[in-house]
């Protein structure tokens, strides 16, 4: 299939999955979200592992805030939009789905690119990589993000990453189980674990990701609070348009 936002390459058993927005810092979009559903869908019968990826200078830079606009001023464009469901039910596929899912981070990772990290089984990152929670800055909640990280990290780390929405690199990421392994180039890296995870038979991997999930239900618990909290936040008027003011003027909340 051809994709918009999305460079795919299936190899053997390994499908590659590339955010390709990069006029766009790799941001979430409804149509990445329902490629990426369609990417999953075909993976269910012919992937073992698939790798996501960014390019060289960012990995995913979360919502596009300017969709975000051009649905507030377009009512054509406000109906074609996703809701979060379809983006909280593709990281609940990535965490619970019948193939190992791997995020490989390279650049700048902010608010909905953690949830792609979180949600991945394996994260491996080079030194570049760094990761953020920006939504608070402007009055929204990383609602959908929270139950893949708190899973990852635990809530007070978690909890931290939210207030301060400031970066952290790589060190502390791999120091706090964000991220699983890293190296200065990690495409070697990222080789040494394909060659290992290769190995593993579709059979195997179904049967011990619906375990995993039986054991660890939280993610599908919080779906509804996640919700109904991002929707709630994303209709907040006040919230809208500090968004749109930023992406028409750069000017954050507090320097309006």
């Amino acid at each position: 299939m051809n994709y918009e936002t999305l460079q795919v390459r299936l190899q053997d058993s390994i499908c590659f999955v590339q955010f390709d927005r990069p006029q766009a810092n790799n941001t979430i979009n409804p149509r990445l979200v329902e490629e990426c559903h369609q990417v999953l869908d075909a993976c269910e019968n012919s992937a073992t592992v698939v790798v996501f990826s960014g390019n060289a200078e960012v990995f995913c830079f979360g919502a596009d805030f300017q969709d975000i606009r051009d649905r507030s001023v377009n009512a054509a464009a406000a109906v074609a939009g996703g809701g979060p469901d379809r983006l909280y039910d593709l990281w609940l596929r990535m965490a619970s789905g019948p193939f190992v899912t791997v995020a490989h981070v390279r650049g700048k990772v902010n608010a909905g690119g953690v949830g792609f990290v979180a949600a991945a089984d394996i994260v491996l990152a080079d030194e570049s990589a760094k990761f953020s929670l920006s939504e608070l800055l402007f009055g929204m909640i990383p609602a959908c993000v929270l139950p893949f990280l708190v899973r990852r990290v635990g809530f007070q780390r978690a909890h931290y990453l939210t207030l301060m929405t400031q970066p952290i690199g790589v060190e502390q990421a791999h120091a706090w189980g964000l991220v699983d392994a890293w190296e200065a180039q990690s495409e070697s890296l990222l080789r040494k674990h394909l060659l290992r995870l290769r190995r593993l038979s579709a059979t195997a991997l179904g049967r011990y990701k619906r375990y995993v999930n039986d054991i660890a239900p939280a993610l599908r618990s919080c779906r509804q609070s996640a919700l109904s909290t991002n929707l709630e936040v994303f209709s907040d008027p006040r919230n809208i348009e500090d968004v749109v003011r930023y992406v028409e003027t750069g000017a954050f909340p507090w320097e309006a």
